[in-house]
């Protein structure tokens, strides 16, 4: 029997690190409200940035980049990488709700794809700044690599029909001692 405040068994120990790692990963991947945990969006501007990704790279008989999570890429991108692009993000984000309210009195995720579609050629020709960023980076979460927090599932290399990378360090093919 352990004393109280006596030195940390092994076994002790090895309980406190396992409870540790599996709250911190439960914590990392919580849940707010029922929808996503963001590191630099609102979940308002998330949802925006989501249905802008999807009108870039729309689903049809593949995933579009909302099932490949392209704007968890993005947000977290912008905590890491992209930390200069955060201002743009916000600026355009509000210019993309202004232009939708204006053309369909409604928040730019919850227009008619159509509609959708009108307001980001508007924004391409009248902010072509920040257009051309966020086609850039859905197209980065759309293809790159899974470790980064887009392409979901690896849906865009299945759908180009690319074998997953292999792991560092090991061998990708069986070699034959010759």
């Amino acid at each position: 029997m352990p004393r109280k405040n006596g030195p940390l068994k092994r076994r002790g120990f090895l309980e406190a690190a396992l409870t540790a790692a599996a709250s911190s990963s439960l914590v990392s991947c919580g849940r707010a409200g029922g929808g996503a945990y963001w590191r630099f969006f609102t979940a308002a501007e998330a949802r925006t940035v989501d249905a802008i990704c999807e009108r870039i790279i729309p689903a049809d008989d593949c995933p579009g980049a909302s099932e490949a999570a392209a704007v968890n890429f993005i947000d977290l991108q912008l905590t890491r990488h992209y930390k200069k692009h955060r201002d743009a993000y916000r600026q355009g984000i509000a210019k993309v709700e202004e232009a939708a309210r204006e053309r369909g009195g409604k928040v730019f995720a919850e227009l008619a794809p159509e509609q959708q579609l009108e307001v980001l050629a508007e924004i391409e020709e009248k902010h072509a700044g920040f257009f051309a960023l966020i086609r850039a980076h859905t197209m980065q979460g759309y293809y790159g690599d899974p470790r980064h927090g887009g392409n979901r599932e690896e849906v865009s290399w299945r759908m180009l029909g690319l074998p997953s990378p292999p792991v560092r360090g090991r061998v990708p093919y069986e070699t034959k001692a010759g």
